[in-house]
């Protein structure tokens, strides 16, 4: 939908009238008449509301809290207050918001205190003086002139001020863009009508989505009294979050999923305008060709594609390029497979893009909500988005206080429950979670197997990786669960501090150590370590995050103030180094041991990760060549898919990135992505970049 197209439209679903008559209304009598002078001694009764409201909030459709708002009328003014709380694997996030209006939602004064995530909290206000606006972020005043048109708002949350922004743009002339304080500008689009059923009611309601608030699209809906029903977000740890109002959660899979069909549709109309190739035929011509195979490679080379297949690929004296071949000059780069990330979480649409740019053309998402990544997913096998190919692990978990989404098996009647659901929609593995039991770790993995799926995950509470793997886990997600079981023996009352500081002192060539990895040579056991991950972690303002990770100085600005944001030093920083010291040890020793090691990175620094991933693998002590690898053929093997895809081999699907340079002389050179190629496109990849807010 055009946007000026959609902008008319919402001009019919709210006049400023009909928007100003809904918030403020008040009774007919109390708007003709004075109100009485107060007694001299009487209390005052607290104002009547004009408008309130309660929305459950909901992490991967789990309800962990509510947010609650009441709006009054203070004099000429309007006054909302909001109170945001949530619970999120034992961790409380709650959060307060006020906010000064003149009546037709122009602001006066803002503020919001408390925590938007498990991790991050905030402290800003805002106050509005006629010729400049006073913007306070914890403890610092700054000013700044007064724009012409704006609204106060900070972050996803609460929801409440997402409502009354869009209210407040409606109102005023729905501008293409609209300045938000403390900072930022966002784009609010109309997207259509959906019919939800509601406990077997079906309503219309309006969708719509926003930009620039968090990084990416938020999709939210309005009924026909113009207030917000639901909206599907992230919150400030990256994490699938909903907020649904109040009776309407019935509906909850079906915002998820329309959330993410809608959201693919519309990056699939930005792929449009990328640059590329949708040729039938297409020849790379005079690259160097590192096939993934462990082949040498091979100088001046010909990689020929045709609809989507890899024909033919060699040396250019071997390879016949037919007449009316769409040739593409790749003289001075490198030609390679398309990189696997085996640990994504594929949050919102915008991760497609980014992958892509990237190289990475097969992604495996570790967990996520069915509705959403089966949406993703669909979309983007059937040519409808704009993304990598997505393999499926559906996430399961026990009940508990760290528990997470609403996969419960708590009985093996649970667990055979949802691995059926699973394997019936298509997913390839089964994905445990932190607080499953020993017997319902067995249940999933008997009828996983029994369905020909595998099964991957962390080691949950109370248990070890020699009680999950004997139980049927065919892999480990995170190597600090392998270096669990290879830590010098403690004393019984050793403390949960004294665990975590032996993890420093491993040694890989320990009697501990060795049982471990002969274990899990043993079992064929799968690791994917996320070690840029755990080296992120280790950032300070000392070591800021931008050393770590170069990447970080490229993300959206939304991105880019939360990874940068670290604090000073602590008496545990060099206690963490030298873990993940250890952790790349461990690594090492693993990939030595012939433990099929797969790179993934759990999100991290969108896109960049991956490439930092592959280059620890480099200091673990693998060959550039053996990191590209896990990058590559090894997640293919080990997700059954290695006749189709992982190397560059006449036959296979053409997923295939142009490099600039060669990654076997620098491992670096693998960040320098230039083209990346996979169902039947190829598309230029610093316009992916671009197209989602990043630098190329």
């Amino acid at each position: 939908m055009k946007f000026t197209t959609a902008r008319n439209l919402f001009r019919t679903w709210m006049t400023p009238a009909f928007a100003l008559a809904l918030l403020l209304a008040l009774p007919a009598r109390a708007m003709s008449q004075e109100a009485p002078a107060p007694q001299a001694q009487a209390a005052q009764p607290a104002p009547a509301p004009v408008e309130q409201g309660r929305f459950i909030l909901h992490k991967f459709e789990q309800p962990i809290g509510e947010e609650t708002y009441q709006v009054t009328r203070d004099g000429d003014s309007l006054a909302v207050k909001m109170n945001f709380k949530f619970t999120d694997r034992g961790s409380a996030v709650p959060l307060t918001a006020s906010l000064r209006s003149t009546s037709d939602l122009t602001p006066e004064a803002f503020e919001i205190k408390g925590k938007n995530s498990r991790l991050t909290d905030i402290d800003e206000a805002v106050e509005i003086q006629p010729d400049k606006v006073r913007v306070r972020s914890r403890d610092k005043w700054t000013e700044s002139a007064r724009p012409a048109q704006f609204f106060t708002i900070a972050g996803y949350a609460p929801a409440t001020m997402q409502m009354l922004m869009v209210r407040y743009w409606a109102t005023h002339g729905s501008p293409a863009e609209l300045p938000t304080l403390p900072s930022g500008r966002v784009k609010i689009e109309p997207r259509g009508k959906d019919t939800i059923s509601i406990s077997g009611e079906d309503e219309s309601l309006d969708r719509f989505t926003i930009e620039g608030l968090i990084w990416g699209r938020e999709t939210l809906w309005f009924d026909s009294n113009k207030k917000l029903v639901a909206a599907v977000t992230t919150d400030a740890e990256f994490d699938h979050f909903e907020a649904v109002r109040d009776g309407y959660e019935t509906g909850l899979g079906t915002f998820v999923g329309k959330a993410g069909s809608d959201g693919m549709a519309a990056l699939a109309d930005i792929s449009k305008g990328i640059s590329g190739s949708h040729a039938d035929t297409l020849a790379l011509v005079g690259g160097t060709l590192i096939d993934g195979t462990g082949a040498e490679p091979v100088p001046d080379a010909v990689v020929l594609i045709q609809k989507g297949r890899i024909v033919a690929a060699g040396p250019r004296s071997k390879v016949r390029i037919p007449k009316g071949a769409e040739k593409v000059d790749a003289h001075g780069k490198t030609i390679l497979p398309g990189l696997w990330d085996m640990h994504a979480h594929f949050e919102q649409v915008e991760w497609g893009p980014i992958y892509l740019a990237a190289g990475a053309t097969t992604v495996r998402d570790c967990g996520n909500e069915f509705e959403f990544t089966t949406a993703v997913r669909d979309a983007i096998a059937n040519g409808h988005g704009l993304g990598p190919r997505l393999l499926l692990a559906g996430i399961v978990d026990g009940s508990g206080p760290l528990a997470i989404g609403v996969e419960r098996v708590d009985t093996p009647e649970q667990a055979k429950m949802w691995t059926d659901k699973y394997h019936d929609a298509g997913f390839q593995q089964m994905k445990i979670y932190s607080s499953v039991k020993l017997e319902e770790v067995k249940a999933v993995a008997e009828e996983a197997h029994h369905l020909g799926m595998t099964v991957t995950g962390h080691v949950p509470e109370g248990l070890d990786a020699y009680q999950v793997i004997e139980a049927g886990q065919d892999q480990i997600n995170h190597i600090g669960y392998i270096a669990d079981i290879m830590r010098p023996s403690l004393p019984p009352n050793a403390t949960r501090f004294d665990r975590y500081k032996a993890g420093g002192e491993i040694d890989v060539t320990s009697a501990e150590a060795q049982k471990a990895i002969a274990f899990l040579v043993e079992h064929g056991t799968v690791v994917d370590p996320t070690l840029a991950l755990f080296e992120f972690i280790t950032a300070n303002t000392s070591k800021p995050a931008v050393s770590i990770e170069p990447g970080v100085a490229k993300v959206a600005p939304e991105l880019q103030a939360i990874l940068a944001d670290v604090g000073p030093p602590s008496p545990a920083t060099p206690i963490q180094e030298k873990i993940f010291a250890k952790d790349l040890a461990i690594v090492g020793a693993l990939h030595h041991a012939g433990v099929p090691i797969v790179a993934g990175t759990d999100q991290t620094v969108p896109g960049h990760s991956l490439h930092r991933e592959i280059e620890l693998y480099v200091q673990a002590g693998f060959t550039p060549m053996e990191a590209i690898q896990a990058a590559t053929i090894v997640p293919a093997r080990v997700m059954g898919l290695d006749k189709e895809l992982g190397t560059v081999e006449a036959g296979k699907r053409a997923d295939v990135i142009i490099v600039d340079g060669n990654p076997l002389e620098s491992i670096r050179n693998i960040r320098k992505v230039e083209f990346v190629i996979t169902n039947g496109a190829m598309y230029n990849c610093a316009e992916l970049w671009r197209s989602v807010g990043f630098k190329p």
